[in-house]
Parts: C-alpha cells; sequence; structure tokens
C-alpha cells in the first residue's frame, strides 16, 4: 500500500479505498508540518479497549468503579448504563432519536456523581488504583506530536479532569495538548458540586459545542487533519474547521467486530480492528515528520 508505512501491512488493518489512502497521507507529507493536527478521541481511542482479556475502563468507568462512589449509585449508574448504551450502539435509531437520550443518560450520570461528594484531591489516587491504560506506542505518539509543534486536539465525552491525570501520570501532557471534555466543578472545599456546560455527549462531539470560543479559529492554517476515533459519533469531531484540505480518518473498531465493519470501512479511511496499539498512527507519523 505504502512501503514507507510497513505498519499498514498489519494484520489488523483494513482499508476500503486503498489508493485514496495513499494519496492522503502522500498530500500530508508533501504539505508538511506546519499544516498539520490530530484531532482525537480519548476512551478506547487513545486509551485501551482491553488488556488481557479484560476491558480496560474509560474515564467514566474509572471513577464509576472508584472507593468514592455508594454502592447504591454504582448500581444506578450500571442500571443507566445497560438502559442506555445500546440505544447509543443501536444502528437502526437515527441521530435525532438519540441525541435527546443521551443528554438524558449523561445528565442523569453527573446528577448520580454530583451526590458522591468527590474530593477533587482524590482525583490522582482514583486513577492510580484504575486499571486505566493508553496504547502501546503512546510515548512516541505524544512525544512526535510535542516535538513537532502539531496541536493535539482531545475531544471526550468523558470526563476531562479524570483523562487528564491518566495523561498525566504517563507523563506526556505536554503543551500542545488541547481537551475538550466534562469538567467538574468544584466548591471551595474542593468537593465536587456539579458539572460545568457545555455537555458533551457522544453525538455532539463537534463544533455545535464550541461555537463562539474560538478553540478552531486558533488552529485554521492547520488544514490537514488526522482523525482518530472508536464510534460513529467520532467522526464529526472536524467539522468545526473552517477549510480543511486534507483529512485522514483512522478508527480503531474495538467491539463486534464482525457486524460493525461494514459500517466502519464505509465511514473511516483505515479501520484497525482488535488493534490495542497506536503502531498504525506512529507510522503515518514518522514518514509525514521525516525530512
Amino acid at each position: 500500500l505504502c512501503p514507507q508505512v510497513p505498519e499498514l501491512e498489519k494484520a489488523t488493518v483494513r482499508i476500503l479505498q486503498p489508493e485514496r489512502v495513499r494519496r492522503i497521507i502522500r498530500s500530508l507529507r508533501e504539505q508538511g508540518v506546519a499544516k498539520l493536527q490530530v484531532i482525537s478521541d480519548f476512551d478506547m481511542t487513545l486509551s485501551r479497549f482491553g488488556c488481557n482479556g479484560r476491558r480496560c475502563p474509560t474515564s467514566y468507568n474509572i471513577l464509576d468503579t472508584s472507593r468514592v462512589i455508594s454502592e447504591d449509585s454504582k448500581k444506578k449508574l450500571k442500571d443507566l448504563l445497560h438502559y442506555y448504551y445500546p440505544i447509543e450502539i443501536d444502528p437502526n435509531r437515527t441521530l435525532e432519536e438519540k441525541r435527546p437520550l443521551m443528554v438524558e443518560w449523561w445528565t442523569r450520570a453527573h446528577e448520580l456523581l454530583a451526590q458522591q461528594k468527590i474530593r477533587k484531591a482524590d482525583i490522582a489516587q482514583i486513577v492510580r488504583e484504575s486499571e486505566a491504560m493508553l496504547r502501546d506506542g503512546f510515548e512516541e505518539f505524544f512525544d512526535q506530536l510535542h516535538k513537532n509543534k502539531i496541536p493535539l486536539f482531545i475531544f471526550s465525552a468523558g470526563i476531562g479532569d479524570v483523562l487528564e491525570e491518566v495523561i498525566r501520570q504517563a507523563n506526556v501532557f505536554y503543551s500542545n495538548i488541547n481537551v475538550v471534555s466534562n469538567y467538574m466543578d468544584f466548591d471551595e472545599k474542593g468537593v465536587l458540586t456539579h458539572f460545568k456546560e457545555p455537555l458533551i455527549h457522544t453525538y455532539n462531539k463537534n463544533n455545535t459545542v464550541l461555537q463562539g470560543t474560538g478553540r478552531f479559529q486558533q488552529l485554521s492554517t492547520r488544514t490537514n487533519v488526522i482523525l482518530l476515533g472508536d464510534s460513529m459519533g467520532d467522526l464529526s469531531m472536524a467539522d468545526g474547521i473552517p477549510i480543511v484540505e486534507n483529512i485522514l480518518k483512522i478508527g480503531f473498531l474495538n467491539d463486534k467486530v464482525e457486524e460493525r465493519r461494514g459500517k466502519y470501512l464505509e465511514a473511516y479511511d483505515i479501520v484497525l480492528e482488535s488493534d490495542e496499539t497506536l503502531d498504525v498512527v506512529n507510522g503515518i507519523l514518522r514518514y509525514i515528520l521525516t525530512e
């Protein structure tokens, strides 16, 4: 496919239109580092989906399953998941149907969490005790972007305070990283009272929640995008960028691979099936960035 990126030959890689992918990668390299930005989801995209046959936690799970949540609330949060998650991934429901239900789910979960008197000072320890892991190869990924001053825009429907802590504990929270996510609001004693606006769920992760913030405007000269996601909702993350010349969409297909493969192949340029690494992303970056 692209001899300069041998990682694309991995068995986990599937591509519907190899010629198109080759063309985009070549353009990204030719137009250079100054025009590039990376927009990525966090949970199950930069963080691992599983390890040794066990599921790894999302930023919400890290909190949901921690010692600071009462048993009763853990059960309620699990009930919400069992009710709303099938709706979130149901291929037969429209986005119009899903959106209000996602707002309902996130709002109810946030209210439950806010009742737990979670302390800001406990978050680092909660993350340390969790089984959260970034994907293999994360050091090279974060280091390359930082060293080459490429903005990394993390757009997450998870919990910003928690995912930032995961990245910080991995020693890769660099100045080129910008996170848009659901952030907690603490009172003067450092106790969680509520979550800040805007609420970000799976299906509004695009410029609708960023209008007027100037987040994308400051990157308007960076018209080439590598987009990383693991769900259909992630595909619209670059929608707020004024001008996009080239966009390479890389999708991690973590779960229900057989039944979702077709949809992912149509939506993403490169699909990585049950691949817990950032090898392919790193290989592409290495090729784009080498002189």
